[in-house]
């Protein structure tokens, strides 16, 4: 597979909890609410792979990549993605964009966000990321791992991570 900075979707509107996975395991996965397929697709200067559930794409010649998507289940989803790729584990980056708003993050001072994140956060945890672009704050914790598990049963795999 490429490497993941060379991966990059176009979420329909439909398919928002895909596109937080896909951000999750660190591709770049545009999604806006109100965009579908039948709109022209903000590309930027990338090319993108559109995610679909639009039927009709399937009978319009579309001069972009795309996947169309079967499942309602957004795991499913998930795995038709990496199948259809053949994305395997190694072509993640996990952890490294903003859910939210797709953006790199960086990992910041620990006194850099106090006051910004819950006190008992702030005293019990030494590592955080922020998003440059929306500010979102992030750090390792219990969702972290419940992620970690449901990544290492997506990739069949069964060392930790």
């Amino acid at each position: 597979m490429t490497s993941e900075s060379e991966i990059c979707f176009a979420a329909e509107s439909t398919l928002g909890k895909l596109a937080k996975w896909l951000r999750i395991l660190g591709f770049d996965t545009s999604y806006e609410p109100g965009f579908s397929a039948e709109k022209d697709i903000d590309s930027g200067r990338k090319k993108r792979i559109l995610l679909t559930r639009t039927e009709r794409v399937l009978d319009c010649k579309l001069s972009q990549e795309f996947i169309f998507i079967k499942s309602n289940n957004p795991f499913e989803q998930l795995r038709e993605v990496i199948n259809t790729l053949g994305i395997i584990y190694t072509d993640t980056r996990l952890f490294s964009r903003c859910i939210r708003c797709n953006t790199h993050i960086e990992q910041v001072d620990k006194d850099s966000v106090q006051g910004n994140v819950p006190d008992f956060i702030w005293e019990t945890r030494d590592i955080f990321w922020k998003c440059g672009r929306c500010r979102r704050i992030y750090w390792p914790g219990s969702h972290t791992e419940r992620s970690h598990d449901i990544i290492i049963r997506l990739f069949d795999r069964h060392d930790k991570l």
